[in-house]
């Protein structure tokens, strides 16, 4: 089911032929619980020879070299981030990990930390000798129990076995790691939010500058990396910058894993080089969409990130290209969409998540993304003007330039991708009073028609607000009240005779 082609593995099968395991490349394949299993297949052999052979410097180098750019979301190159820390005296730096995965729908780093537990950590042991830092965190959800319990498991055996602590390796090198458990507030993915969390404050974003690599946990030089960055951190020493450089684009080299959801036939984690066309990994990975039904979009980059319309499913999926058409590849959600979606509803639901999830310390995320919803609501409602449109444009447009954090910049990005490129469905909305995709209630009717009606009055008996009044005996048996109907749906499903009309 596997061969190895220039030098990485690749997994044979419909759904795996184009993908390719680099950050995902033991998952499956090794006992998590098992130290014993990662080293077999050359775990800690990278810090092994860092320790040994490279100096601080040395694995900088080597890190810029590669490329290797954040997966967090903001796509930094690693080699930077760790040269900052690396170039400040201090008596205290910190290395942490962010695994406080908040995206709708994404499970990639939960599935490395349930599977693979140890390449992280020796990620993070490598990076700390980069940029000296003595202590690190792992800042994970609770939620995520299973991984919790595989990390601990994971700590004490690289403790038991002298690759964490005092002396690693007797390379005179210390770095100890603990767990750090996050109550799932979405804003402490946020790298400054997740520092006040560890220290037992609420979690909210700081100013910056200072960046934390200069100031950050406890006002020390502190570098964060999120669990599929630093998965591909002991590979890339392996097998050298080169061979990390020739998997995806110039700029963005290596793997991504995408959690591929929504309309699709395969849903699932896929891991595929930078730069794979959009309509590839959906149609030919994904299988194409569900029922049959159309592909309309595809949002990527989770409530950070735009929808982008079928008529740029070419588009190559890595950090610029996704950007030019305003969208984001962000941690690696992708949810797919077929043409019973309502693009207006859509920007609403992602927008919703974002207002629920602001920590509220700045006034444009705190206040302006609620208007922006207020707005929405007006819309889906059929109450709205096409003077919403311009209004809901520039309001986004000021919440990107003057929020505190990303959550707020990049809160509006779902609305804005839509307003480019599905702007005839909010116009649809204001004008026509019309959901053509029969989604948003108040502008929705179900009708019994006569003609294809048998009188069973199953829709009657099911509508849960006696909505529906008549009789099997009357010329004309059922009839919805509008004012009644609560537009569940609920008579639409259950009449055995599709006489029920949306």
């Amino acid at each position: 089911i596997a061969e190895m082609r220039d030098g990485r593995l690749v997994l044979a099968g419909d759904y795996y032929k184009k993908q390719t395991r680099v950050a995902l490349k033991n998952s499956g394949l090794i006992d998590p619980k098992n130290i014993d299993d990662y080293i077999a297949f050359d775990g800690y052999r990278a810090l092994e020879q860092v320790l040994s052979e490279k100096s601080p410097k040395d694995v900088i180098d080597l890190m810029t070299e590669a490329n290797l750019r954040g997966r967090g979301g903001a796509g930094f190159p690693t080699g930077r981030k760790w040269n900052e820390a690396y170039g400040i005296e201090a008596d205290q730096k910190y290395f942490l990990c962010n695994a406080d995965e908040g995206d709708p729908g994404a499970y990639m780093d939960r599935n490395i930390l349930e599977n693979d537990p140890h390449a992280v950590i020796e990620g993070m042991a490598i990076g700390a000798y980069a940029v000296g830092a003595s202590q690190g965190y792992i800042y994970v959800r609770a939620e995520y129990p299973v991984a919790v319990k595989m990390l601990r498991i994971a700590i004490e055996q690289a403790r038991e076995y002298g690759l964490l602590g005092k002396n690693i390796l007797g390379s005179g090198f210390d770095f100890d790691l603990d767990l750090r458990l996050g109550s799932g507030a979405f804003v402490c993915g946020e790298g400054t939010a997740l520092m006040e969390s560890i220290q037992g404050n609420r979690g909210m974003p700081r100013m910056k500058p200072p960046r934390t690599s200069h100031k950050g946990l406890w006002q020390k030089p502190t570098i964060l990396n999120n669990v599929e960055t630093l998965a591909c951190v002991p590979i890339i020493f392996q097998k050298g910058a080169e061979w990390f450089r020739s998997i995806g684009t110039e700029k963005s080299p290596g793997t991504k894993v995408f959690a591929l959801v929504g309309k699709v036939e395969n849903a699932g984690l896929v891991e595929v080089p930078m730069g794979m066309p959009l309509n590839e990994i959906v149609n030919d990975i994904g299988g194409g969409v569900t029922n049959g039904k159309a592909l309309k979009a595809v949002q990527t980059g989770g409530p950070s990130g735009g929808c982008i319309p079928l008529d740029l499913m070419d588009t190559p999926v890595d950090f610029e290209s996704l950007a030019k058409i305003g969208s984001i590849v962000g941690s690696g959600g992708m949810v797919v969409m077929d043409e019973d979606t309502c693009m207006v509803d859509i920007s609403r639901f992602f927008l919703e998540f974002t207002v629920d999830e602001s920590c509220g310390k700045c006034t444009p995320c705190r206040l302006g993304t609620r208007r922006m919803m207020e707005l929405l609501d007006k819309i889906t409602e059929g109450k709205g003007t096409l003077d919403d449109l311009d209004d809901l444009e520039q309001l986004a447009k000021d919440i990107q330039k003057s929020s505190l954090c990303a959550l707020g910049q990049t809160a509006p990005n779902p609305v804005l991708s839509t307003l480019k490129y599905f702007r005839s469905e909010y116009e649809d909305h204001i004008l026509n009073h019309k959901c053509s995709a029969g989604v948003c209630r108040s502008l929705t009717a179900y009708e019994i028609q006569e003609d294809t009606c048998k009188s069973c009055g199953i829709c009657k008996k099911n509508c849960p607000v006696n909505a529906i009044t008549g009789d099997k005996k009357a010329e004309i048996p059922f009839v919805i009240d509008q004012e009644a109907c609560i537009k569940c749906g609920v008579c639409y499903q259950d009449c055995p005779f599709d006489a029920i009309t949306k």
